[in-house]
């Protein structure tokens, strides 16, 4: 057993360690699926630290949320106490800063990251002073934290009573950390992954990657890799450009602007359509026929934009403003659309919320880990990996695969799949939604306190609404229901979620919320926290022309299982993870209930873990009282 596992074993987890063990010291890649309440996080990192602290390997722990960044953490301050480790969380600097300016004006982290780096410039920071001013006392307080993992509010805390900036010090107990963990981010967006790699002065051969919850990949990936412009940001930079009497840029983007217009008034004259592709060099025709601008010139004159942008910016921190520059943001937007133009990884569009969007969507997400490849080892791990041949493909991974068995015992699971309901979008009803209420209702009654029930889209979670579901689960359950918001501020679903799990502790509650979302994934529900889940619907993506795009892009890329990787895959894998929220434990009772007769597929069920397929059984709304009832009475 390693040394640095702190706990009694489970079972399986001495093999897990092994595994991981033996493959940093081959240089293997590893993908591992083990089903929730395993333990992998202790176990990856125990299988990971003999060999890295031996030869000095910096291991990078990479996670979706804030929650799971912070479980290394307390998992390595276990470590801690029977074995030296260090360990830092990184945080973007909007997180990890005390400067009332970034707290008051910087709406998000790239802006956060443009100020802090004008502010010190400028020598307006001063706990970025002190570090340099109080070096050996900064230095010590660094040293201090190299002994005892740190969770990110108690390195906050130390560096406000200090007056030193948090995030400097953050990055100077990284620099001798055994262990940084972090957001995806730091790896598989472009520009993050080079600053992170420049400053730190490191080669990815120094590394060994862990990529928890993986399943998160893909879609992390797409993301990170692609970007979007509204047209309203074009009207505020020409507005800009004027009042920074920048004639040429307001004059330039005012032509810009107007042919844009003309091309989205096209594209979208059919008011039905919400997204478009385009042909890339179809938004610049207006404006290089207009001002007589060749190719090249427009280049220089798009980098210039950006640097007029960075002025703008230190002018604006000069005078105590919000520190945008909507003409440095355009400018960068279509530089970026321009290198783009002709890859056949991208698609190119137009779409409309709320206003009109110019879009780069990536269609490759083993793009974003290319540099990758030259890591020591990288390992990725998840309860919903299956099949993991897919997953290692999409992600354009070689290397080893182990999949573990499943802890839940077979008398603690059971799955039931609705016979005679699906969303299949035409026989998507009132009455269909009336009919799913009485399932919801039914189960929420017999399955015992909190009860998660997750749709396949907001638009299923509206139709329930429409009913008058959240009423009828208060009047005929005494349990107070939960509704997840679109959009909500983490701050507020964490507030959500924590009044739903409290609620375990009284009559019970009803969380209703989403598949893919945060709060069926990336939370975790212990004991009565959630007893249940209602599952409705399978969660396919709408066929709009970026998912059909992806589709086309897969079947190119493998041959006849575009859609299946494209489309079925990642919904399947959204399916399982919610269904794996009532088990955290192999003595946890859990119930789910799908309500969607195309679970019980067998294309379906081969992507479902073996747990779920095992304890599946098909009911109408009798049957599942029946079932229900036997289960929990036993």
């Amino acid at each position: 057993m390693s040394d640095y596992f702190p706990y009694t074993p489970r079972p399986h987890q001495e093999e897990f360690i092994g595994l991981i063990d033996d493959a940093v010291r081959k240089g293997e890649n590893v993908i591992i699926e083990a089903p929730t309440g395993f333990g992998k996080t202790i176990s990856v990192l125990a299988g990971v630290l003999p060999y890295a602290k031996s030869l000095g390997y910096k291991v990078l722990y990479l996670a979706r949320t804030h929650k799971q960044m912070d479980r290394v953490i307390e998992e390595l301050k276990a470590i801690n106490a029977i074995k030296p480790v260090s360990g830092v969380e990184m945080r973007s600097r909007k997180e990890l800063c005390l400067h009332s300016y970034i707290l008051n004006f910087a709406p998000d982290a790239y802006n956060a990251m443009v100020v802090c780096r004008n502010l010190k410039e400028l020598k307006r920071c001063p706990y970025y002073e002190n570090v340099k001013k109080k070096k050996e006392e900064f230095e010590e307080v660094a040293r201090g934290f190299l002994t005892s993992p740190p969770l990110p509010v108690e390195l906050l805390r130390y560096a406000e009573n200090l007056e030193f900036c948090p995030y400097e010090l953050v990055r100077k107990v990284a620099q001798r950390a055994d262990v940084i963990v972090a957001s995806y981010l730091y790896m598989i967006s472009p520009g993050i992954r080079d600053n992170f790699m420049s400053y730190f002065d490191l080669d990815f051969s120094d590394l060994i990657v862990i990529f928890d919850e993986a399943h998160n990949l893909p879609d992390q990936a797409i993301g990170a890799l692609s970007d979007r412009l509204s047209i309203r940001s074009v009207e505020l930079a020409i507005r800009e450009a004027e009042e920074y009497n920048e004639p040429e840029i307001a004059n330039f983007l005012s032509v810009f602007h107007r042919g844009v217009s003309e091309l989205l008034a096209i594209k979208f004259e059919n008011y039905k359509l919400e997204e478009v592709p385009i042909l890339p060099e179809s938004i610049f025709e207006h404006v290089m026929d207009t001002l007589s601008i060749n190719p090249r010139y427009l280049v220089r004159f798009l980098e210039d934009m950006v640097e007029v942008g960075d002025a703008i910016r230190e002018d604006r921190i000069k005078r105590n403003k919000p520190p945008r520059s909507y003409v440095g943001r355009v400018g960068e937007f279509l530089l970026l659309w321009l290198a783009l133009s002709g890859r056949e990884d991208y698609l190119f569009m137009a779409s409309r919320n709320n206003g009109f969007y110019l879009e780069l969507v990536a269609l490759d997400p083993a793009k974003a880990l290319e540099p990758l490849k030259n890591v020591r080892s990288a390992i990725f791990m998840s309860g919903t990996l299956t099949p993991m041949e897919a997953f290692a493909d999409v992600m354009g991974i070689e290397g080893r695969m182990k999949k573990f068995p499943r802890m839940v015992k077979s008398e603690n699971a059971l799955v039931l799949v609705a016979k005679d309901v699906s969303t299949r979008g035409n026989e998507r009803s009132v009455e269909t939604y009336r009919k799913m209420a009485e399932y919801i209702v039914e189960a929420a009654k017999l399955i015992p306190k909190n009860v998660g029930v997750f749709t396949a889209s907001y638009e299923v979670l509206e139709g329930l609404l429409s009913v008058n579901l959240p009423l009828r689960i208060e009047d005929e359950t005494g349990k107070r229901v939960f509704v997840e918001k679109r959009g909500s501020s983490s701050r507020d679903n964490d507030l959500l979620v924590g009044a739903f799990k409290a609620a375990a502790r009284e009559e019970g509650g009803v969380l209703l919320g989403v598949m893919g979302g945060r709060n069926s994934e990336g939370q975790d529900y212990s004991g009565d926290e959630m007893n249940g889940a209602v599952l409705v619907g399978i969660p396919y993506s709408r066929p709009t022309p970026r998912v059909e795009a992806q589709v086309r892009y897969f079947e190119k890329k493998f041959l006849n299982k575009g859609r299946y990787y494209g489309y079925y895959l990642p919904a399947h894998r959204k399916l399982a993870q919610a269904a794996g929220r009532v088990h955290r434990g192999k003595d946890e009772k859990g119930a789910v209930v799908i309500l969607d007769y195309r679970a019980s597929w067998g294309n379906i069920k081969r992507d479902l873990p073996d747990w779920m397929v095992d304890s599946m059984r098909v009911v109408d709304l009798r049957r599942m009282s029946l079932y229900l009832r036997r289960f929990w009475r036993g």
